[in-house]
């Protein structure tokens, strides 16, 4: 019987499928959507359970903490490299206050700055905290997104340190501070407790230390200063970073719109408001001459390198040993005070009253900052002339510009390439060629024309015809990228790609070209300027970065400009140099109208960098040095390059002196005997062996010259 027998229409249980043909296929089960949506609100109600349950032991578990150290700060202790002291950054200003005390539009005005809500907002912003994070992770800079709340918990209860368990902690506490303190009580919290730099603790210390009134006299248009104030405290002091001023201003200008659009301003009194500027910073007298320049020098090289924040390192309690030398900074104060303080006699001669004087030395091998001078007093005269970035450096960039043409291979417009022996025009006035961006026709120093000059002359002579055409053979842009390479930040004010860059109108600061300079005696190895050795805050040490050192430009390129610059110190604008009594490689340079003289030159072992400004002692503004120490014109070959002779023989005294051990380009070899450039009869002295051979007599030490066409018009001088 066949199975099919079995079933028939008289079997009370009929089958109810019909049996599946061998032939085809199994079907595919597929899984039914319910269980996959169970699965996922399975998962979500686990983890919401999860992070409830953490939430829940968190708060539960994280108590309101004592104050934290920097709520009690302490003093930061400095030692040379040797590890003999170097300063105490002295007692902590703070003095709390009522918030009654402090005025509603000063209130207002920091709310604007931080955090407009306040008032209605939560403890936390849990969004605005992903977000921050988002942004940092993103490379969008890095955000706290804290509240008012949090950021009070921080500075009163935690610290500055950037940290997972850091971050856990200040929600929790912000949490329960929220459930137990009034708004007011937390405001005034936060404004009692936060920093404003000038070592200014809490709102009444800022208003001492910026305006020299109590907090109740303070304006709306200078409560807005202080709350801008808030975000990068020493970065937007405009009277000790005045290149930071146009920063600070925004800032300050967006305070005042915020409070215009919460309605806390009128919109006619937000238009009478003028900028409030600040008094000059008066330091505590434990930070006397140098020392305090050089903390101050310190302090910023640990922040800007993300060392340490700005807070936390005002908090104290920290032991930094820095890589300067107590000798060599002993006689680079010596060699200033004899070469320029000794001899200003501003009764007699008014100008002298303008001089200021700023000097870096740096290791060429280590990138290690050895000595500084920042000025005369650090509680007299607060601004460090060494960091600063607001005068021109003058022809001291001009060598920047001859080693990017030797690391470029760039040839003249002719199609010859740039040697130390290479002719140019050096005639005044002559129109830069080849250059599509207007015409350029920069003046020589008294006018003077040089006909055909050799570049090693030209470099002697800072003649600026010379160097405006060579910018443009090599690009501009190029020897913008070779400038920053050798060690010049990229954000140097006036640091343009245009023929005027030659000349020098970027304003680097002293410290800038030390480190610049240093590279080309390091054969062009090149790495960031160091200026701590060790850092440690209760026995734990901090991690220093990195500082590799790097092949910036090519050794040809950097030793064939130490051939060139050989030349200016025994023959050219910088003889006063050769007082150091070794081998030794320079240039001059002067600013606008004398506004800043300059020397920056090497040896094989140290590079040091010296310059002279001019500064207003009251209004602050840059004045001309026409007539300062007896001199009718200031210029780099004078009290610059003294101090730098001096300084340089006594810091290497009892070293043996070393010759430079070059490796030129090609054709750099063997000097042809240069000849006169028509008209200029007497400057050469034939059968010198240097490559730029020239000599000059004692009135043609400088050469100021304007430029007119792309780029600032600027005067400039060796």
């Amino acid at each position: 019987m066949s199975p099919s027998s079995d079933t028939s229409d008289d079997d009370p249980h009929p089958s109810r499928w019909e049996p599946r043909d061998p032939t085809l296929p199994a079907p595919v089960r597929r899984r039914r959507p319910r269980r996959v949506l169970r699965t996922l609100l399975g998962t979500l109600l686990l983890g919401t359970l999860l992070l409830a349950g953490a939430f829940a032991a968190g708060y539960l578990l994280v108590e309101i903490p004592p104050a934290n150290a920097a709520a009690v700060a302490q003093s930061n202790v400095y030692l040379y490299r040797d590890g003999t002291p170097l300063a105490r950054d002295g007692e902590v200003n703070r003095e709390s206050v009522r918030l009654d005390q402090v005025p509603l539009a000063v209130r207002r005005a920091v709310l604007a700055a931080e955090e407009r809500d306040f008032q209605t907002s939560r403890a936390v912003d849990p969004k605005a905290m992903v977000r921050a994070a988002w942004n940092t992770v993103t490379g969008k800079g890095r955000q706290s997104g804290s509240t008012i709340t949090q950021q009070y918990v921080k500075n009163y209860y935690l610290g500055q340190e950037q940290t997972l368990s850091r971050k856990a902690k200040e929600f929790f506490i912000a949490l329960k501070l929220g459930r137990e303190k009034s708004k007011e009580e937390i405001l005034q919290g936060y404004l009692n407790t936060s920093y404003f730099g000038r070592n200014a603790y809490g709102i009444q210390a800022a208003a001492r230390a910026y305006y020299g009134k109590d907090v109740e006299r303070l304006d709306t248009a200078e409560g807005a200063y202080l709350a801008s104030l808030l975000k990068a405290p020493s970065a937007y002091d405009v009277t000790t970073h005045p290149e930071n001023r146009a920063k600070a201003v925004a800032r300050w200008h967006y305070v005042l719109d915020g409070m215009v659009g919460e309605g806390w301003l009128s919109p006619a009194a937000r238009a009478a408001a003028r900028f409030p500027a600040p008094q000059t910073a008066r330091a505590a007298t434990a930070l006397s001459g140098q020392r305090g320049y050089l903390v101050q020098a310190v302090e910023e090289y640990l922040t800007d390198h993300g060392i340490v924040d700005e807070k936390t390192l005002a908090g104290g309690g920290f032991r930094i040993t820095t890589t300067l030398e107590p000798a060599k900074q002993e006689a680079l104060v010596d060699a200033v005070e004899d070469r320029v303080v000794s001899r200003l006699d501003p009764a007699s001669a008014p100008t002298d009253r303008y001089v200021r004087v700023g000097a870096a030395a740096v290791d060429p091998a280590t990138g290690k900052v050895l000595a500084m001078y920042g000025g005369v007093d650090y509680t007299q005269q607060y601004v460090n002339n060494a960091t600063r970035r607001d005068y021109q450096v003058g022809s001291t960039f001009k060598p920047f510009v001859f080693t990017a043409a030797v690391q470029n291979g760039a040839q003249t417009q002719q199609g010859l390439p740039i040697t130390p022996y290479t002719l140019y025009d050096g005639t005044n006035r002559r129109p830069v060629e080849g250059w599509s961006g207007g015409s350029y026709d920069p003046a020589n120093e008294d006018d003077a024309s040089y006909g055909d000059i050799a570049v090693g002359a030209a470099t002697d002579l800072s003649v600026n015809t010379v160097y405006a055409q060579m910018a443009v053979d090599v690009g501009p842009s190029q020897v913008r990228h070779t400038a920053i390479a050798l060690g010049l930040p990229g954000s140097t004010p006036d640091l343009t790609a245009s023929p005027s860059i030659a000349l020098g109108p970027a304003t680097a600061s002293v410290l800038d070209m030390a480190s610049a300079y240093a590279t080309l005696a390091a054969h062009g190895r090149n790495g960031t300027y160091r200026l701590v050795e060790d850092i440690s805050r209760d026995g734990r040490r901090l991690d220093l970065p990195a500082v590799p050192r790097r092949q910036a430009v090519s050794r040809e390129a950097a030793d064939t400009t130490t051939s060139i610059l050989r030349s200016v110190v025994e023959t050219g604008t910088g003889t006063a140099a050769q007082a150091a009594g070794r081998p030794a490689a320079g240039k001059t340079g002067t600013a606008e109208d004398d506004r800043a003289a300059w020397f920056a030159g090497y040896t094989p072992e140290l590079a040091t960098v010296v310059a002279l400004m001019g500064q207003d002692p009251e209004s602050g503004s840059q004045e001309s040095l026409y007539g300062a120490l007896g001199r009718p014109r200031m210029d780099g070959g004078g009290a610059p390059a003294e101090i730098w002779g001096r300084f340089t023989r006594e810091a290497l005294d009892g070293t043996p002196a070393r010759d430079f051990e070059l490796r030129l380009m090609p054709g750099a070899e063997a000097p042809p005997v240069p000849s006169a450039p028509d008209g200029a009869e007497g400057w050469y002295e034939t059968g010198e062996a240097g490559p730029g051979a020239a000599s000059r007599g004692p009135d043609h030490g400088s050469d100021h010259g304007s430029g007119h066409g792309p780029g600032p018009s600027r005067t400039t001088r060796q």
